[in-house]
């Protein structure tokens, strides 16, 4: 098992999240912190637009407790109005994408 591990630079008015190792039932409450605050900081901002990306290259494993996570921030950022992207999801979670049609929202 791959513990998850977070790194979190700032820069020219956005917020990129480093994502790497499993995502699952077991991290998820991590996650879902470290980005709800995140949200709130960009909130604060008073930069003309913040965003929030997530890059996700190093993911190893990623499960529907950690998809849920994943709709429950897109869903806070799209309410405060805060742009929110995934990128550089491995093959394994792009394809997992596509199935459940989350593809067409998160990225």
């Amino acid at each position: 098992m791959d513990p998850l591990h977070l790194t979190t630079s700032r820069r020219d008015g956005t917020l990129l999240v480093s994502v790497s190792g499993e995502l699952d039932i077991a991290t998820t409450e991590q996650l879902r912190s470290h980005l709800l605050h995140l949200l709130q900081e960009a909130g604060r901002c008073s930069c003309p637009e913040v965003r929030l990306v997530i890059e996700l290259s190093r993911l190893s494993f990623v499960d529907a407790a950690g998809l849920g996570i994943l709709v429950a921030v897109q869903n806070q950022a799209l309410s405060q109005h805060t742009p929110m992207h995934i990128t550089s999801a491995p093959p394994a979670m792009r394809r997992l994408l596509r199935i459940t049609g989350l593809d067409q929202h998160l990225t």
